[in-house]
């Protein structure tokens, strides 16, 4: 019984260090692509040494959108995930990248 608990202990806390980690983790690549001065594009990689077993995917799409109308061409849809062996985090996001 001590094992059984200490066992779902250990995972509960890989969990709960899941969910703190990965918003932060998400939010600072998110930021990392909007300092970017490149095009945005799909990529994915991982967070190095400091967060081994983190990795990260990003997709990109253009948007669609009639009530948008002109702008819309310009806009694109960022969807963000960060995951582990202990799950996964996932974040939309939209960015403007017309320059003028």
């Amino acid at each position: 019984a001590v094992y059984r608990m200490h066992s779902q202990t250990i995972s509960m806390t890989a969990a709960a260090r899941f969910q703190t980690e990965a918003p932060l983790l998400a939010q600072r690549k998110l930021a990392e692509i909007e300092a970017s001065q490149d095009s945005i594009g799909p990529d994915s990689g991982n967070f190095g040494d400091d967060f081994e077993g983190y990795q990260w995917t990003v997709a990109v799409e253009d948007v669609v959108s009639d009530a948008l109308g002109e702008v819309s061409q310009d806009m694109k849809r960022i969807d963000l995930v960060v995951s582990s062996d202990a799950g996964s985090f996932e974040i939309r996001t939209y960015r403007l990248t017309r320059v003028k």
